[in-house]
């Protein structure tokens, strides 16, 4: 096409009325067509000057980029295109490639849809001019401004999602077996009981008729009782520890989390002398978390490190200069974003720490013993990776990786040191 309107172009002067007519209604053919193709691409797709003023956008780019106004608007390409965007990362990030003169790069951001979370992909590459020579035998080549792409991800996250649910479920062959054994106990406690409740009814009716006395069938029902409480406890807690979780998923700053999260149990920490300390990423990326269940992660294991905090310094106990901490540490290293909890309470052997995460496996005399294990779900729901590394009378140290989403991350990484005891 271009090749076709350049020769043109130099013999438009020699041109008849007709034949200039038949050259405009084929341009705009092109035109029209090209136009088409456009409007009709699943990806979205704008085209931006070298300030990044916008030039066009496709109708998909307009129903998947939450704008402010319409990019064909009469006033849209006389403003800067984040200015135009209705979201804050996805406003920040064009922003940056702009200033930074950033190409060739590309980032995933949760979108806001109502009630719904929309994922997208937003990728950047050079606007690539060609101009013929003045001798017309060559071509030169210049940046124009640039493109972005805008493709919906949504469905193949959610796949991704549910594949990474249907692992997590092919693993509950062992818990199953945990809980068929849980079961037979008060199972065997009810039949002995309602057998010797048979005999004694039988007993009666073959005699005198008359029944035993009160005391002695409310204490046979009393057992039974409390075994069908134990039965649904168990069944309960096991539901509890398979069922997936009730997730809603957004790309999140951690860090934001963290220090909000930190806010609200901090005061309690004070209150017992047991100083929290902060020690987070300059720059954090986002990570595909539900909010709500980061935070009960976070607060679930500050809650067991402030118990073994005050497990080693009892309460009233001034004669150690030596005082609980809890440190909350994040760093990015290798694509991977790092979160380590480390206190330096009572701590734990090597036997007790390698069972933490099992359900129903408790060393408090009140506890569940599936508060680790919800943490273990949280955090592989979110495709992450946790371990512990506890030493007796020493501390404990949770530390807990996260897939960093973005295909190209644009953070430097923070060289941090290996990760250590606080005690």
């Amino acid at each position: 096409m271009s090749e076709f309107v350049r020769k043109v172009s130099r013999k438009i002067s020699k041109l008849s009325p007709e034949q200039l007519e038949r050259v405009i209604e084929s341009v705009n053919g092109e035109i029209k067509t090209l136009s088409s193709t456009l409007e009709s691409l699943p990806t979205g797709l704008v085209l931006v000057d070298e300030d990044f003023r916008p030039i066009r956008a496709n109708k998909a780019a307009e129903r998947l980029v939450p704008f402010k106004k319409r990019i064909s608007g009469d006033k849209a390409g006389e403003v800067p295109l984040w200015e135009l965007v209705d979201d804050e990362y996805v406003s920040s990030f064009l922003r940056k490639c702009a200033t930074e003169r950033k190409t060739n790069v590309c980032e995933e951001f949760s979108i806001s849809a109502g009630k719904k979370i929309r994922f997208i992909t937003i990728k950047i590459v050079p606007l690539v001019e060609k101009q013929a020579n003045e001798e017309g035998n060559a071509f030169d080549t210049t940046i124009a401004g640039s493109v972005i792409t805008v493709e919906d991800i949504t469905e193949r996250t959610q796949q991704e999602v549910m594949l990474h649910r249907m692992e997590s479920l092919a693993g509950l062959t062992n818990l199953a077996a945990s809980v068929a054994h849980e079961i037979k106990n008060p199972l065997g406690a009810i039949s002995i009981h309602i057998q010797l409740l048979q005999k004694a009814v039988k007993k009666a009716r073959d005699g005198d008729g008359m029944l035993p006395k009160e005391k002695f069938m409310e204490n046979y029902l009393a057992v039974i009782n409390e075994e069908i409480d134990n039965l649904n406890k168990i069944v309960v807690d096991f539901l509890f520890a398979v069922r997936p979780l009730q997730v809603n998923m957004t790309l999140s700053n951690p860090d934001l989390l963290l220090e909000k999260t930190a806010g609200f149990f901090t005061p309690e920490f004070d209150s017992k002398n047991v100083s929290v300390t902060l020690r987070l990423c300059k720059e954090a990326p986002r990570l595909l978390l539900d909010e709500k269940l980061f935070r009960e992660l976070v607060i679930n294991l500050a809650q067991n490190a402030l118990a073994a905090i005050e497990e080693r310094f009892p309460a009233g106990n001034d004669s150690t200069a030596e005082k609980g901490t809890l440190l909350i540490e994040s760093t990015v290293k290798d694509g991977k974003y790092i979160l380590n909890i480390a206190d330096n309470g009572s701590g734990m052997d090597e036997k007790t720490a390698s069972k933490i995460f099992e359900p129903y496996y408790t060393t408090k005399a009140t506890g569940t013993g599936l508060g680790l294990t919800m943490v273990y779900k949280i955090v592989k729901e979110f495709k992450g990776d946790i371990d512990v590394k506890s030493v007796k009378n020493h501390g404990t140290v949770f530390t807990i990786s996260f897939p960093v989403p973005q295909k190209e991350t644009m953070l430097l990484e923070n060289k941090a040191g290996e990760v250590r005891l606080l005690g």
